[in-house]
């Protein structure tokens, strides 16, 4: 097992093992139900806390033919570390580094007039075509263009400078609302309207390499959407977009972080005794309790006080009063495990261990919220970082 660190090799406080091996086997999943559709992994907010880096490079060695990212500053830094190939970004604000992205050759979403404007000037400045694909709102009501005269707006002045040579459209896309929920009517309201723009542009002379409505849980449960690339984000990390969907194993997935800590303390106390800010628990008789040394500062969400589940010695034992900052309590139940021993909090599952699920039921969240949000003070430790064969 190939495994690296960011921090020394002595036994870490706490470490998030990211298992790349099956990040692979996951896009291929992904592939395998994509209907012919290319894959496009999103590794935005550092690869949903993952690691953007080694995550990319570990899509594409399984296949996915495009990296997607939120910031452009993310995009630029995939360049930077080396990734080929195409890589999208789609969150601009007025001001952005539409230059350089241009000069790194990414493909950058314009949803609205003001981004083609400043697009169109920065493409001026390099003296390079710029890669544009234009985004539809077709029911989301969060970026993109609206349908109707904003739209026929917009097409007409990306057809104008892509025929002075300033940009090249290579993409109609647009992103779903209700995708984790089977059955939702804006599915196929969104789908109709995505239809009509695309009809639409096409009509006008715009000749896109992609067109991309298809998110994680839509890829997963939604072949009619697949078009011609689909954007995978949670599911590349195997997480189930929705409980109601199905678990991971269902589409194949197998998550691809697992969380733990080192206990740093146990020790016996007596019945009655209060335990973290506020005494919220207090133990029910002659206990041992356990101190788990992550907190909120590392990600672990305090809504979890007194709900969230850790694997300590085999059992599944509870948070034990509040989260606070830097630890939180277990309470043992007159068990005594070495200082030093492994708690788990998360991971795939099979071995006995919570997942990523248990936690956001535990939280009142979703899955996603709880890998993204673990912080940098936990060293990332990649295994499998070598593809077999």
């Amino acid at each position: 097992m190939n495994e690296t660190a960011t921090a020394p090799t002595a036994p870490l406080r706490a470490r998030a093992e990211i298992d790349l091996a099956a990040l692979r086997a996951n896009v291929r999943a992904l592939r395998a139900r994509a209907s012919g559709a290319a894959v496009m992994a999103v590794v935005k907010s550092d690869a949903y806390g993952h690691g953007a880096v080694p995550c990319a490079r570990a899509a594409v060695e399984a296949g996915a033919r495009w990296l997607g990212t939120a910031t452009p500053e993310e995009a630029l830094a995939l360049r930077k570390a080396g990734l080929p190939g195409r890589i999208m970004c789609w969150l601009w604000t007025p001001g952005g580094p539409w230059r350089e992205a241009i000069e790194a050759d990414l493909d950058v979403s314009v949803g609205g007039m003001w981004a083609l404007r400043e697009l169109v000037a920065a493409a001026r400045e390099a003296g390079l075509p710029a890669r544009v694909q234009l985004k539809a709102d077709t029911g989301l009501g969060r970026g993109g263009c609206q349908p109707g005269e904003d739209w026929a707006e917009l097409v007409a002045e990306a057809l104008r400078a892509q025929s002075e040579g300033l940009l090249r459209v290579t993409g109609l896309w647009s992103h779903f609302a209700c995708a984790d929920e089977p059955g939702h009517p804006s599915i196929a309201a969104q789908l109709t309207r995505f239809r009509e723009m695309l009809a639409y542009a096409e009509g006008q002379g715009v000749r896109p390499e992609v067109r991309h409505i298809a998110n994680s849980p839509a890829t997963l449960t939604l072949p009619e959407s697949h078009f011609d690339l689909v954007r995978t984000g949670i599911a590349v990390y195997g997480i189930s977009p929705s409980p109601e969907l199905g678990a991971p194993a269902d589409f194949g997935l197998r998550p691809v972080m697992t969380l733990s800590a080192s206990i740093a303390l146990v020790k016996r106390v007596p019945g009655g005794h209060g335990v973290s800010y506020g005494h919220h628990y207090i133990t029910p008789g002659a206990t041992t309790l356990g101190l788990v040394p992550v907190g909120y500062a590392d990600g672990i969400p305090r809504h979890a006080s007194g709900a969230g589940p850790v694997l300590v010695d085999g059992k599944w034992r509870t948070v034990a009063g509040r989260i606070a900052m830097d630890q939180f309590v277990v309470d043992l139940g007159g068990d005594e495990p070495a200082t030093g021993t492994q708690a788990v909090l998360f991971g795939p599952g099979d071995r006995g261990e919570p997942t990523a699920e248990d936690w956001a039921q535990a939280s009142g969240t979703i899955a996603y919220e709880i890998v993204t949000r673990i912080g940098t003070r936990v060293p990332r430790v990649y295994v499998n970082e070598e593809q077999a064969g």
